[in-house]
This record gives structure tokens, C-alpha cells and sequence, in this order.
């Protein structure tokens, strides 16, 4: 097939969204992920709720930190699962063959995996609430589950997609992951403590600069890296 006959790449926004509708698709039909994900963020949890069931005002305080820990468990074991997922098939390669930007692959599988940790969290917010009797549907602390989980996933996926390479990719992964996103957790549990125990905005901000600031770079970081990253 000459150049002039070769059909042409597809966009970046339509190489994102394919990446995206391939994803869900997938897992429409195996059911694998979510499912591992879901049951993993409910035995936390569950664990937490018996672990803490003597002490009410315990549980009261500790709300925001067992919420980021349970998010933070099954983001990792739901980034772990769909790159080796990939990997294990051959579609990485294939979608490495494909003549799209490299950051298109990235953004592609950043933005199903956001959506999996969504619908992973969508499903554990009304649980929690129910078990511990906390109102956690409050505007502010689902910016704040949004935000964090955007950070978590932009630098998950990058480091996700190294650790696949490596025979240890299940345990590589969280020794990678844990203290790059560590400043994305802490800010994202004092910012939910802020909102659940009222506190002024001015002294939630600083948290929420963090967060946004985060999201940003770990944004951009990967349109410089990821086609060195996959190359490896």
C-alpha cells in the first residue's frame, strides 16, 4: 500500500476514545476488573467497620483516612490488573503497532481506568455511609474524590505501564506507585476531613491548590514520557 493509499491516522481525540470504548468493552464482557476492585474495597471496608465498631468517636474521626486507604487499595489492584490484562494479550503491542501518538495510548487507558475507580467509588460511598452513618454526599468531598482520583490514576497508569515490563509487576508496582502519590493522598484526606468536619474553605484550599496543582503535572508529565516509557 503506497502513502497516498494509506488511509489516514486517526485523530487524537478518536484514538483516545476508541482506547476507551475497547476498554469498557472488555470488561463488559469478562467482568473481571470491576468486580476485583468492588469486592476488594468492600472487604476493607467491612474490615474497618468491625475493627472500629467499639469506638463511635473513632470512627467518626478516621472517616477520610479508611476512605483514601480503601481507594487507594483497589485503584492500585485495578491499575495492576488492566495493564497486565493488556500485556498478557498482546493487545499493548498491537496498540503500540497502531499509528496513533504514543500519549493518545496513555490518555486512552488514564481515562478508563478513571472511569472504573468512579464507579468502584460510586458504589463504596453509599456502603460507607450506610455502615458508619456518615453523610458523605456532600459537594465539596466529591470534588475532593474526583480530584484525588485524577491524580491517583495520572500517575498510576505511567508507572502501571513500567512495571508490566517486569517479572515483579505485582509487587513493583505498589513500591513504585505508594510514594509518588503519596502527597496526592495526604491532600486528599485533609481536604475530605476539612469538608466532613466543616471547617472554613480558607483552610481547605491549601489542600485543594495541592490536588489541582498535582492533577496538572502529572498530566503533562506524561506526554513527555510515556513514548520512552513503552519503548523500555
Amino acid at each position: 500500500m503506497t502513502e497516498s493509499t494509506r488511509p489516514p491516522a486517526p485523530s487524537f481525540s478518536k484514538a483516545v476514545l476508541a482506547i476507551v470504548r475497547k476498554d469498557l468493552s472488555a470488561e463488559l464482557r469478562s467482568r473481571e476488573l470491576l468486580s476485583a476492585m468492588l469486592v476488594f474495597a468492600l472487604l476493607v471496608i467491612l474490615i474497618f467497620n468491625f475493627a472500629l465498631e467499639l469506638d463511635v468517636k473513632v470512627r467518626e474521626t478516621v472517616t477520610a483516612g479508611v476512605l483514601w486507604t480503601t481507594f487507594a487499595f483497589a485503584g492500585t489492584l485495578g491499575l495492576n490488573r488492566s495493564m497486565s490484562v493488556e500485556k498478557d494479550r498482546g493487545c499493548l503491542d498491537g496498540l503500540l503497532l497502531a499509528p496513533v501518538d504514543r500519549s493518545a495510548i496513555y490518555f486512552g487507558k488514564a481515562l478508563s481506568n478513571l472511569i472504573f475507580m468512579l464507579i468502584v467509588e460510586a458504589f463504596t460511598l453509599p456502603v460507607y455511609s450506610l455502615l458508619y452513618n456518615v453523610n458523605l454526599f456532600q459537594p465539596g468531598l466529591l470534588l475532593v474524590v474526583l480530584l484525588g482520583s485524577i491524580g491517583y490514576i495520572a500517575v498510576g497508569t505511567l508507572l502501571a505501564t513500567m512495571a508490566v515490563q517486569t517479572r515483579t509487576r505485582d509487587v513493583m508496582l505498589p513500591i513504585l506507585l505508594f510514594p509518588i502519590v503519596l502527597p496526592v493522598l495526604l491532600a486528599s484526606v485533609k481536604a475530605s476531613a476539612g469538608f466532613l468536619n466543616g471547617l472554613d474553605f480558607a483552610e481547605i484550599s491549601g489542600a485543594l491548590n495541592l490536588l489541582i496543582a498535582y492533577d496538572l503535572i502529572f498530566i503533562a508529565v506524561p506526554l513527555m514520557l510515556f513514548e520512552y516509557v513503552v519503548e523500555e
